[in-house]
């Protein structure tokens, strides 16, 4: 990863999708007037076949790593939501708990938001699709295409709720 320059009057945020296989991260940058541009985006891969340990290192090296190559002064993850089978939902459960720690030890505000709450945050509704989100992150953030994979798409989103949650006065407040 290569470090941006630094806008000046630009703050930094990074969204985060959390999984224990594939997670998601986005960084944004909003601008005074709450302008927002597109810094990168990108996704953390673990292989089923390593033990969970392993897995848990190595998403907690790469947050560490997004954390100190961007060094956002904020960030957002989606909460965990409700699972059918909560066999899945303990790997995301400890997923998020080494993401929380990688953002608190680089002193890195982390809020939580709803898959609802990012829906209504990027799309106005929080009834939108996945395909709505992710057209509405391309159109805000002003690229080309629909940023993939998936799970970064759904970080970008997550990184943009928070810049809309707090607002540009807000996050100067913080």
């Amino acid at each position: 990863m290569s470090r941006p320059a630094k806008a000046g009057a630009e703050t930094l945020i990074v969204g985060i999708d959390p999984g224990l296989a594939s997670l998601g991260y986005g960084v944004i940058a909003l601008g005074r007037g709450g302008t927002l541009r597109h810094i990168c985006h990108g996704c953390i891969r673990t292989s089923s076949s390593d033990p969970s340990e392993l897995r848990l290192q190595q998403i907690y090296s790469g947050i560490q790593e997004v954390l100190k190559t961007y060094e956002p002064q904020y960030g957002g993850i989606e909460d965990l939501y409700f699972f059918r089978n909560v066999s899945s939902a303990l790997p995301v459960a400890e997923a998020r708990g080494i993401i929380k720690l990688a953002f608190y030890q680089a002193s890195v505000p982390l809020a939580e938001f709803t898959p609802n709450a990012i829906k209504k945050a990027v799309t106005g509704t929080a009834r939108a699709e996945k395909s709505q989100v992710q057209e509405m992150v391309r159109i805000l953030l002003g690229l080309g295409e629909t940023p993939k994979p998936d799970h970064a798409a759904d970080a970008l989103a997550a990184a943009v709720c928070r810049a809309h949650f707090e607002g540009p006065a807000g996050l100067s407040a913080i």
